[in-house]
C-alpha cells in the first residue's frame, strides 16, 4: 500500500522542530559552557578560556553566529 503524498508531508511536517525552538534570543544569558556545546566541543578548561574570550569580544551575539 502506497503512502499518499499528502500523509508524507504531515509526517515530516510532524518531524520538523519550529523555527521558535531553533534559535537563540539574543541578549539572554549565554554561559560560556553553552558556546562550548554549541561548537561540539568538549567542555575542558581551555575550551572555556575561549569560550570566555569570545563572549567578552561579542557577548551573546556570538552564539548568534553559530546558531542560526
Amino acid at each position: 500500500m502506497e503512502t499518499s503524498q499528502t500523509d508524507a508531508s504531515r509526517q515530516i511536517r510532524e518531524r520538523v522542530t519550529p523555527d521558535s525552538l531553533l534559535h537563540t534570543r539574543t541578549g539572554t544569558e549565554v554561559a560560556p559552557e553553552d558556546l562550548v556545546l554549541a561548537t561540539g566541543r568538549d567542555v575542558t578548561p581551555s575550551n572555556l578560556e575561549w569560550a570566555r574570550r569570545k563572549l567578552d569580544r561579542e557577548g551573546p551575539a556570538a552564539m548568534e553566529k553559530l546558531l542560526p
